[in-house]
């Protein structure tokens, strides 16, 4: 719980800043938003773990009937509240959990979206073992992640000491290989993997898994 509350403050320290920073590659993320809507489109209940300030969630909200969006930061979630209320979005609900903390019951969910969050996880394990269970069967998991094992050795050094002067959150260090694994351990079969990126070289992998 410590931990949780660590990453939770440094996020808070950065949500306005983040609220106002600009996508690297805007064309990569628009070709992720089209394809995810695409798959959850008139699904009736959809959960967004890790959804930051909300962009995501609410551009996603006219393909579903109801969408729950969950942070652990509550400073994320202020401003997630204020961009709901300035555009009127009346089908989504924003809420302070972790991803492993989200009480709604077994089986709530037709799909489970978690955009650049499980290379921040402490236990991506547990994490995604839980969110397989508030699935429905055959509910999807649909997730874009820093697979920062591809990044150079030299960027993956300084990941270190931009944490130690309290410059980066914790980030776990691992392979598309690796998480595909982790799907599978966890419970689930992978449907689709892709790179949305424009840019000469993409590490976030994007996957679309379904609940067995």
């Amino acid at each position: 719980m410590g931990a949780v509350s660590a990453d939770a403050r440094f996020w808070d320290r950065f949500a306005r800043r983040y609220a106002a920073s600009k996508i690297k590659d805007e064309a990569g993320y628009e070709r992720t938003l089209a394809r995810t809507a695409e798959l959850i489109h008139g699904m009736p209940s959809v959960l967004e773990v890790g959804c930051g300030t909300g962009t995501t969630a609410l551009r996603l909200a006219p393909s579903v009937g109801q969408l729950m969006a969950t942070d652990i930061s509550g400073g994320m979630i202020a401003i997630a509240k204020e961009k709901a209320a300035s555009q009127g979005c009346a089908n989504v609900t924003f809420a302070v959990a972790a991803p492993e903390a989200v009480e709604p019951g077994e089986g709530a969910f037709d799909a489970v979206l978690a955009f650049n969050l499980l290379h921040l996880l402490r236990d991506r394990a547990a994490a995604l073992v839980h969110l397989r269970r508030l699935l429905k069967p055959g509910g999807l998991l649909i997730t874009k992640t820093a697979c920062l094992s591809e990044l150079s050795p030299l960027i993956r050094m300084a990941i270190p000491v931009m944490r130690g002067i309290r410059l980066a959150p914790y980030v776990s260090t691992f392979s598309s290989e690796t998480l595909d694994r982790d799907m599978t351990d966890a419970g689930f079969t992978i449907l689709e993997r892709g790179r949305h990126g424009t840019t000469k070289r993409d590490i976030r992998y994007f996957l679309v898994a379904r609940s067995v």
